[in-house]
């Protein structure tokens, strides 16, 4: 005999992805709304802050307005301790130290599951973060506050959090929604001209697939964005992470549950090209390589014309991202070899479980999903890039 309870369980998630300027001067009320909402609580709530390294070196200030807007604001907000200041870049979540020293504050502040962890910093910071607040007592609220535009308009807006293990990218990671997501702009300003580009990465691909006239507006803008105009890179940002919100929430699958990522086009082997140069090429890099080798295997596949082809490695080009790097082409002749990239294919299936789901484009604006790829045509695809870069370099015309 067989006796079975059947039940079903909804949960709805709201978080607010909200743009400011100066998110902690005293006279912002953005964060203190954000904790406690407009009504007045009987007692403040307690914040842990985290904070990127190379913010804090950049805006040296920070530390200390932290703190003034917490103190200005104490009868909302008290902060439980000093700001723990953590290394940025994939080091965050490469090294679990990080997220043990997040646990043992948690635990040592007497922070619980109705206080908050703020995270201030780029998405390899915010990831991490993540990742500690959501294991600390089942789940500490966090509050992100990215600072690149990588994290603003791609990473710090979605569920997801994560560290790296066994060499592999997110290995390790929860489906968690932060409370809330505070954009300043101002934290864009003293980025490096790598980090700036890199981010728009992002951009182009959430366009290719779900937005033709953005991309368009991405094309006309390129000059602008490149010389570092705040006010296309603001629309920018902002259509970017609405794309990426609506898919999460009208996809049905917010969760990944099952074996389709759409907007993970041209990752498979970012992530791996990622731990193929030790994190040399950034996540935005590494990711405009991907688009590249995608858009190029969908186009020799016979999926993608040739127009939109070129029209998106031109679009790479101008904005300085890569289209190439010496790691993609490496080793392919020994698939065994775990320096091949093709190895990111079965990393991706594996990270996903179920069958093998690659998404790619049957035209700007809309995707397609795959669930076998020819290895032959990525390897083909890979020197196709090969020649696209030499012409790049040579003045010649691919």
């Amino acid at each position: 005999m067989i006796e079975t309870i059947h039940q079903s369980v909804q949960v709805t998630f709201r978080y607010p992805v909200c743009f400011t300027e100066g998110l902690f001067r005293t006279n912002n009320p953005l964060l203190k709304d954000a904790v406690c909402g407009h009504a007045q609580e009987d007692t403040p709530r307690r914040i842990v802050c985290v904070i990127d390294r190379g913010v804090v070196r950049h805006h040296p200030g920070l530390v200390a307005s932290v703190k003034e807007y917490c103190r200005h604001h104490g009868a909302s907000l008290e902060l439980a301790g000093p700001p723990l200041i953590v290394d940025g870049g994939e080091d965050a979540k490469n090294h679990p130290s990080y997220v043990t020293r997040i646990h043992r504050a948690v635990e040592s502040l007497g922070v619980d599951r109705h206080s908050y962890v703020v995270a201030v910093g780029g998405g390899a910071v915010i990831d991490m973060v993540g990742y500690a607040a959501a294991t600390a007592h089942r789940g500490v609220r966090l509050i992100r506050v990215p600072t690149t535009v990588l994290s603003q308009n791609d990473a710090a807006v979605g569920v997801k959090n994560s560290v790296n293990a066994f060499g592999k990218k997110n290995f390790l990671g929860t489906f968690a929604p932060p409370h809330a997501v505070l954009n300043d702009y101002r934290f864009l300003t003293t980025l490096s001209d790598r980090d700036w580009t890199g981010g728009i990465s992002e951009a182009i691909k959430v366009a290719l697939l779900k937005d033709a006239e953005f991309l368009a507006f991405i094309e006309a803008h390129a000059g602008d964005l490149v010389r570092r105009d705040m006010r296309a890179m603001r629309w920018l940002i902002y259509r970017c992470a609405e794309l990426h919100l609506d898919h999460i929430a009208t996809s049905g699958d917010p969760f990944e549950s099952g074996s389709s990522r759409p907007l993970d086009f041209g990752h498979w082997a970012a992530h791996k090209l990622e731990h193929l140069s030790g994190y040399t090429l950034g996540h935005g890099e590494a990711v405009a390589i991907g688009l590249a080798l995608d858009s190029t295997y969908s186009y020799l596949v016979g999926l993608l014309g040739e127009h939109d082809w070129r029209r998106i490695l031109g679009l790479l080009s101008r904005l300085n991202l890569p289209t190439h790097a010496p790691e993609l082409g490496a080793h392919l002749h020994d698939r065994a070899d775990v320096r091949c990239v093709l190895n990111g294919l079965d990393e991706f299936r594996e990270h996903l479980g179920g069958e093998l789901t690659v998404t790619l484009l049957r035209k700007v604006g809309e995707g397609i999903e795959v669930h076998e790829i020819d290895e032959r045509k990525v390897v083909e695809s890979i020197s196709l890039l090969g020649e696209y870069q030499t012409s790049l370099l040579t003045g010649r015309t691919a």
